[in-house]
C-alpha cells in the first residue's frame, strides 16, 4: 500500500498545491486558463509527438488496447443512457450524464498518473487514449449533447461536421498524426530538435495538475446532487467496470494480446475523473451547477478509487 500511495499522493498534492494557491489569491482563475491552454497546445502534443516518433510502428499502436478501451467506453455510453433514462432525466441532463461517465481526463490526470505508474510506456498510452477518446468517446457524446440542444438554427449534419473539424484540428491530434508520420517514415530527427521536444514535453505533468486543482476554485456548488452523484459513481465505477469486463472477455477468447502494464493501464485510464472542460460543456446547456458538483466529487473521490485499483491491480 506504501508504494501505491507513493502514486496518487503526489498527483493529489499537487491538485492540492493548485487549489491553495488560487484560493489564496496567488494565481487567478485567468492564470490556470492560461496555464491550461499552455499544457493542450503546446506541451501535451510536444509529449505526444515526442513519444511516437521514438517508436516503430509496432511497438505504438496496440490494437487490444484500442479495442479495448473503445468497446467499454462505448458499453459505458450505452448503458448510462439507460440508467438515465430509468431515473426520467431530461434529455440534456441526460446527455451531460452520459459524458460525465464517459469521457475520462486522461490529458491532465491519467497522463501523470501513468507517468509514476508506467514511466516507460505513459506516453504511449496517453497517445493510445486520446486517439480513442477524440475520435469516438468525445465526438459521440458531443452528439448528443447537440441531438438534446434541439437547436433550429443549424442543421443537425451541419453541426456534427463542425464539431469533427473542430476535433480535427486539436494540437494534440495533430502532434498525434505527426508523430504517426515520423515512426512509419522511420525519419530520424536532429538530435537538438528532439531535445526540444522533450524539454516541452517534460513540463505537462505538474503544470497540468496544478491547472486541475485550480479550476475547482470557485465552481457554482448548487445544482441536482443526486445527478451530481451519480454522474461521478458512474464515471469513477461503472466505466472502469466494463473496460475490465471487455478486457477479460477479449482476452479470455484469445481475440487480443496485452501485456500486464497495459491491461492495468487501460482499466485505470478509464477509472480517470470527467475530463477539464466537462464544466464549460455543460454551461451551454445552463447545467453548469450539476456539472460542477460532478466534476468536484468525481476528482475527490477519484484519489480513493484510484487509490484502491492500483492496489487491485498490482
Amino acid at each position: 500500500m506504501i508504494e501505491i500511495l507513493a502514486i496518487t499522493f503526489p498527483i493529489y498534492a499537487a491538485l492540492v498545491l493548485g487549489y491553495l494557491v488560487v484560493w489564496k489569491g496567488w494565481f487567478s482563475a485567468g492564470d490556470m486558463r492560461v496555464l491550461g491552454r499552455y499544457v493542450l497546445n503546446i506541451a501535451l502534443p510536444a509529449l505526444i509527438f515526442s513519444a511516437v516518433a521514438a517508436r516503430s510502428p509496432v511497438q505504438v499502436f496496440q490494437p487490444g488496447y484500442v479495442l479495448i478501451y473503445a468497446l467499454g467506453g462505448l458499453a459505458t455510453v450505452a448503458i448510462s443512457y439507460g440508467l438515465f433514462s430509468l431515473r426520467g432525466t431530461d434529455p440534456k441532463r441526460r446527455a451531460l450524464g452520459v459524458m460525465g461517465s464517459t469521457c475520462p481526463n486522461n490529458a491532465f490526470v491519467g497522463y501523470p498518473i501513468m507517468l509514476l505508474a508506467f514511466p516507460d510506456q505513459a506516453g504511449i498510452i496517453l497517445a493510445l487514449n486520446l486517439l480513442v477518446e477524440n475520435l469516438l468517446l468525445v465526438p459521440v457524446c458531443l452528439i448528443l449533447v447537440e441531438l438534446a440542444a434541439n437547436s433550429a438554427d443549424q442543421p443537425i449534419w451541419a453541426r456534427l461536421r463542425r464539431i469533427l473539424l473542430d476535433l480535427a484540428k486539436m494540437p494534440m491530434l495533430i502532434g498525434l498524426a505527426l508523430g504517426l508520420v515520423v515512426s512509419l517514415i522511420g525519419l530520424p530527427l536532429p538530435g537538438p530538435f528532439m531535445r526540444f521536444i522533450d524539454m516541452l514535453a517534460l513540463s505537462a505533468g505538474a503544470v497540468s495538475l496544478l491547472v486541475i486543482g485550480g479550476s475547482l476554485v470557485g465552481l457554482p456548488l448548487h445544482g441536482n446532487r443526486s445527478l451530481a452523484a451519480q454522474i461521478s459513481a458512474s464515471k469513477l465505477l461503472l466505466h472502469p467496470a466494463l473496460v475490465a469486463l471487455a478486457a477479460s472477455i477479449l482476452l479470455g477468447l484469445g481475440l487480443i494480446t496485452l501485456t500486464p502494464e497495459l491491461h492495468s493501464a487501460v482499466i485505470l485510464s478509464a477509472a480517470m475523473p470527467m475530463f477539464g472542460i466537462y464544466t464549460v460543456l455543460a454551461q451551454r446547456q445552463g447545467l453548469e451547477g450539476a456539472a460542477s458538483l460532478a466534476m468536484l466529487t468525481g476528482t475527490s473521490c477519484a484519489f480513493v478509487t484510484l487509490t484502491a485499483l492500483l492496489w487491485l491491480l498490482a
